[in-house]
């Protein structure tokens, strides 16, 4: 049987019916990344969806950023390595230390925006990245993965740091030939049509070509796919995407676990 993650960013919106919308959408994943405080989330929505991801059997990582609310993350951002650090350490401390009090294991920790995009391409931000997961990890007192962009610098830096990585791709994002994400300020660079997106993630799964925003065809090589909580239709493609997959054979569940969802 053919085994894929299906993960989504969450712990985004203090707002109630986003919230719920949240909920709903871990009815469909087997993993989510839970805002830490950096780009947005707090003490009660990193809580609040630590509950949820659990009774719902879902995985659930940090999702840390630059520290930069009012740009929700998704901006370049200057600031020193040793700040960054010391950022990074307490957004991921903060997420374990709520999920120790519910009993919940933290498995894996995916930056977010412009810190991911940074990452694929900058080997020494990467190795900072890299070392903050197995440093956090070390509390923790169990291994973290570290998930990023596939075929990409974060995945030297991982295995540098011996940690386990994990190859993501998107189902709401174009790509460039190069196998980077297209800039969100370009037009079309996140994909609003949900038989588009569809497509993409049954394309990604099954090591299929897909079509970059310059035209060009490429194949992406992901264990785990993601959808933004935060794009509109969130709910409806995440519905879409697990029945699609089903129905092609796929099992769905956290990287590193067997088909019946049991880690390893």
């Amino acid at each position: 049987m053919r085994v894929i993650d299906l993960n989504a960013d969450l712990g985004e919106y203090q707002d109630g019916a986003q919230q719920q919308m949240e909920r709903e959408i871990l009815s469909y994943v087997s993993s989510c990344n839970i805002a830490c405080g950096g780009h947005t989330g707090d003490e009660l929505t990193m809580r609040e969806t630590l509950k949820a991801a659990k009774e719902a059997g879902v995985s659930a990582g940090a999702h840390p950023s630059y520290p930069d609310r009012d740009g929700f993350g998704r901006r370049s951002l200057g600031i020193e390595p040793d700040a960054l650090h010391a950022s990074l350490i307490q957004q991921v401390r903060d997420l374990l230390t709520i999920a120790r009090d519910l009993d919940v294991t933290i498995a894996h920790v995916k930056p977010h925006g412009a810190l991911y995009n940074h990452i694929a391409s900058d080997i020494s931000l990467a190795r900072l990245v890299a070392g903050v997961v197995k440093d956090t990890a070390s509390a923790n007192g169990r291994t973290l993965a570290l998930v990023g962009l596939s075929d990409s610098a974060v995945k030297q830096a991982a295995e540098e740091a011996g940690l386990a990585f994990v190859g993501e791709a998107f189902v709401d994002r174009r790509y460039t030939s190069d196998g980077r994400l297209q800039p969100r300020d370009e037009s079309g660079a996140v994909i609003k049509d949900d038989e588009d997106r569809l497509q993409q993630a049954l394309a990604i799964a099954s090591g299929k070509p897909v079509t970059t925003c310059h035209g060009n065809r490429i194949t992406l090589t992901a264990q785990t796919l993601c959808l933004h909580g935060d794009s509109p239709g969130a709910l409806e493609t995440a519905r879409a995407v697990r029945q699609a997959l089903s129905e092609q054979g796929f099992a769905i569940c956290p990287p590193h676990a067997d088909a019946d969802g049991t880690r390893h």
